[in-house]
């Protein structure tokens, strides 16, 4: 960092959003769906380095790299049953038959030291002492009831663990190449953990000591909810893929001189409102403020009354209102919670001391010393109220007290962001089906999926223990969840696992349905196994806007699958207590979610627990020794992974047979020196696109559609469906990447008047899987762009959303406005941003998107250069070049990051 670049953060009140600035990140974090285009990218740049004579040994990352395998796991297999271990704390409910018994593996044998012992636990191969965990744990143990042994994973997890490995060998397989190779990288292997909760309960550093040196801890990576260390006192957040692979090899991140907004919170809290409840409270004031591309600082006295989870919690949602980062600064609250985790003391002390000294250590004691802001807004925790997101946008929020008149309101409105436009007569419609022996009723509003995941409350034991009492006292009650519901329950580590099984709730949460599925994301990115034919033939009989109920943090339409259009985020006991009801269409003040053996009417005020109980349980079961032994895994590894075989050679011998790994195309017409800017000339439009058009839209992460040009791609290399796995599997091969873009069964492109990957191929006139009408431009020579509205490319950090439509042939993107992440990639990968003038748009312009469009840059590009667009009809108009600095200017003119460092190892 030079000079100017201090001086200018000095003066940031007349500096700000007008100058740039270098950052350099202490460390960065991928994930495998991101992870593993960046690690095959940096493959490819060795092969690239070597064509243009240069030494392919030199391509390292140098800053310090880990990359978690979280987001393979798919639901092969659920509610697998569990039989013949312990009935939790006792055996009266076991007794009296309600409660079936679990189910572990053979070998039932007393756990060792212990001669009281009222069940039976399988203690294998594993050699433990009374009270301590083995560390030759392969998979993440549940815990005896009892006496807290550790016992072996139920079937579930380690079916869909076995089969995890078996889809993904030839991912694995590069994985462990990358890290064999590559210095700075670590792996962490499947059945670990979410790549956020890793973060935050095994990477983080808070403050790092290095060669006598102390300095903030601070990341950047490749998934968007990063922010979540913010929480803790970590600067961190979401970068693009591109952006990320310059990190790794040393470049800083370039950004604009933010602006920084103070969020002063003030109250309490009422005790029915869960940190769900607040996240989605501010997600929607900030959404309303504006805060998109600015950083966000919490303060005022609100914020001691917010626990660490609470804190990671709200931190983590970050990118569902658009700012950068939001940032909760260390305080005494913070210092409690890591020495409850496991942190040294001693280093406690030295982080106090140097955050004090710093001046970036928050006294919660006194407010007078608040910094300045360039914004101050104020939230009052009192206002927030019960609620849920959706039904297609997790900035959509709806008050659990108005969810039956919203939802009616949504089938009646037209189809839109909350609308499904639905016929009056046909609202009351009921499909009978009939499933394992039974007969059953869907209607409009009928959950389907109901899935506990351990996303957005991935480290907050307050929300998920809350879900596994309301699930104790539902089954004590009698109550039971539908069983053609798709109900899972996915934690984000072990560490969850282990204070549901200690606190012995696990097993009514299993009576639920709600069977441990593994660890990892599943439902969230689409990877939810096919509803059942009965209630796939019901839907689409009766045209039932049925729902799907998670507590994860994305809900954009068609996510979760295909046929379930309506789908709400909630607090995991929520999402207990919507799965048992069967529908969202209900008053839960005035209806009963079902009735007891005797006949009583049971509502969810019998059933919720309350927080002096939640808190109670959390003190007991939420310790040291969790933490302690989730380290233990992570750094001991599993057996399934440490036996995976791959090669240690300087070059990726990549397999042309592969349908995973392929070298990418990126490099194919990489000089030494880079070309003139050169113009656009008569470019058709591929896509006319409206608003809010998602990194989902564009590259989707979900399942491959039988008929999409994937799939031709996959059958025609011998692949059956069952084999095509998901898009994020599959990034690691451009091949099927660009054929998956824009193939969103929601994509609405105006051309075609209705959700379908679909476009007009206009030379021709054909109505064309998008990626054929490319291909057929690109034969023709002729360059493409896509025309949209606001918002262009929000939702997850995606670097696929732009190395597909570039491999498509796109040179620029015109839109009204664009999601930062996504614009970066755009610059990243070659790609213009264009944006129309303020007030513009498409429509106001007049244009129908069939003209073909010119323009010409300057020699002298500069940030945010106003340039003039002819069509073919003779119109002409003005947009701005949305570029916001020098640096990506600069990257945009070598054609891209990827060519720019490419260059620099040649």
């Amino acid at each position: 960092m030079k000079k100017e670049d201090v001086m200018n953060i000095l003066d940031w009140k007349t500096k700000q959003s007008n100058v740039e600035v270098p950052f350099f990140p202490a460390r960065v974090l991928l994930q495998d769906f991101t992870g593993i285009p960046a690690m095959v990218d940096f493959a490819a740049m060795r092969e690239a380095v070597k064509t243009l004579g240069g030494d392919p040994k030199k391509v390292h990352p140098a800053c310090p790299t880990d990359l978690t395998v979280d987001h393979s796991l798919q639901i092969d297999f659920n509610k697998c049953a569990i039989q013949n271990a312990p009935n939790p704390g006792g055996g009266d409910l076991q007794k009296a038959g309600k409660l079936s018994p679990l189910r572990v593996q053979p070998k039932k044998l007393l756990c060792r030291g212990q001669t009281t012992c009222r069940g039976s636990c399988d203690s294998g191969e594993l050699g433990r002492n009374s009270g301590k965990f083995s560390s030759q744990i392969e998979n993440t143990p549940i815990l005896c009831p009892f006496h807290l042994q550790p016992v072996p994973e139920p079937e579930t997890v380690l079916k869909n663990q076995e089969v995890e490995f078996g889809r993904n060998r030839e991912r694995l397989q590069f994985f462990k190449w990358s890290s064999r190779v590559f210095k700075n990288v670590a792996v962490i292997p499947p059945g670990t953990g979410m790549a956020h909760q890793v973060n935050l309960e095994y990477l983080s550093r808070v403050v790092f000591e290095e060669k006598d040196f102390l300095f903030p801890d601070s990341v950047v990576g490749t998934d968007s909810h990063i922010t979540m260390v913010n929480g803790v006192g970590i600067l961190g957040w979401g970068v693009g893929g591109i952006e990320t692979e310059a990190v790794m090899l040393g470049l800083p991140v370039s950004l604009t001189l933010p602006e920084v907004v103070g969020c002063e919170l003030t109250g309490s809290s009422n005790p029915f409102v869960t940190s769900i409840d607040v996240v989605l409270g501010i997600t929607k004031h900030l959404r309303q403020v504006g805060v998109a591309g600015k950083f966000v600082e919490f303060f005022g006295s609100g914020v001691s009354q917010l626990s660490i989870v609470d804190r990671t919690t709200i931190a983590n949602m970050c990118p569902e209102y658009g700012a950068i980062l939001s940032f909760f600064p260390v305080d005494n609250v913070t210092l409690k919670h890591l020495e409850h985790t496991g942190f040294d003391k001693a280093k406690l002390k030295s982080m106090e001391t140097y955050l004090k000294a710093v001046k970036l250590f928050r006294n919660d004691q006194n407010n007078s010393g608040e910094p300045e802001y360039s914004q101050v807004i104020q939230i009052n925790l009192n206002s927030i109220v019960p609620s849920v997101s959706g039904p297609k946008r997790p900035q959509d929020r709806v008050a659990v007290t108005d969810m039956k008149s919203d939802f009616q309101a949504c089938l009646n409105e037209k189809v839109g962001f909350k609308g499904f436009q639905i016929a009056a007569e046909k609202q009351n419609d009921v499909v009978s089906i009939h499933y394992e022996g039974s007969e059953y009723k869907l209607a409009h509003g009928s959950v389907v999926i109901a899935a506990v995941i351990s996303c957005t409350n991935n480290c907050n034991p307050s929300v998920m223990l809350a879900a596994g009492l309301l699930a104790k006292k539902a089954v004590e009650a009698g109550l039971r969840v539908k069983p053609y519901i798709r109900t899972s329950l996915s934690p984000g580590s072990g560490m969850v696992t282990h204070y549901l099984s200690s606190s012995g709730v696990l097993p009514y949460l299993s009576k639920l349905g709600f069977e441990i599925v593994g660890y990892g994301c599943s439902t969230c990115v689409g990877n939810t196994a096919p509803l059942s034919e009965a209630v796939l033939n019901a839907v689409k009989q009766g045209d039932l806007v049925t729902c799907g109920v998670l507590s994860g943090s994305k809900n954009f339409e068609g996510r979760l699958c295909d046929c379930v259009r309506a789908n709400y985020l909630a607090s995991p006991p929520l999402v207990v207590a919507y799965a048992i009801a069967g529908t969202v269409n209900i008053d839960f003040q005035t209806e009963p979610l079902g009735t007891d053996s005797t006949g009583k009417n049971i509502y969810l005020h019998d059933i919720w627990p309350s927080r002096e109980e939640v808190h109670q349980i959390e003190e007991e079961h939420v310790v040291l020794s969790m933490f302690k032994a989730l380290k233990e895994k992570i750094e001991m590894g599993n057996k399934r992974w440490s036996s995976l075989e791959a090669p240690d050679s300087v070059l990726f011998p990549w397999d042309l047979k592969s349908t995973y790994i392929r070298c990418p195309s990126f490099f194919d017409k990489l000089t030494k020196e880079p070309v003139a800017l050169q113009p656009i000339e008569n470019a058709h439009v591929l896509l006319y696109l409206g608003d809010s058009v998602t990194t989902d839209h564009i590259s989707p992460a979900g399942s491959i559609a039988r008929s999409s040009a994937a799939a031709k791609y996959l059958t025609n290399r011998g692949l059956t469906p069952r084999e095509f796995n998901s898009y994020g599997a599959r990034r690691g091969n451009d091949a099927v990447m660009t054929r998956g873009t824009f193939a969103n069964i929601k994509l609405f492109n105006k051309f075609i008047g209705k959700p379908a990957p679909k476009t007009v191929h206009f030379p021709s006139g054909q109505t064309l899987d998008v990626f054929e009408a490319a291909e057929l431009y690109q034969k023709e020579g002729i360059p493409l762009i896509i025309l949209a509205g606001k918002k262009y490319g929000s939702g997850n950090s995606r670097d696929w959303a732009a190395k597909g439509p570039y491999l498509l042939g796109v040179k620029a993107v015109l839109a009204e406005s664009y999601e930062k992440i996504h614009k970066d990639h755009l610059i990243g990968i070659g790609i213009a941003p264009l944006q129309f003038l303020p007030g513009e748009n498409a429509d106001s312009l007049g244009l129908s998107g069939r003209e073909t469009f010119s323009l010409t840059f300057p020699e002298e590009l500069s940030p945010g250069v106003t340039l003039n667009i002819k069509t073919s009809t003779g119109k002409v108009f003005s947009v701005i070049a949305s570029f916001e600095n020098d640096v990506e200017i600069t990257l945009y003119k070598h054609g891209g990051l990827l060519n720019f460092v490419a260059r620099k190892f040649s």
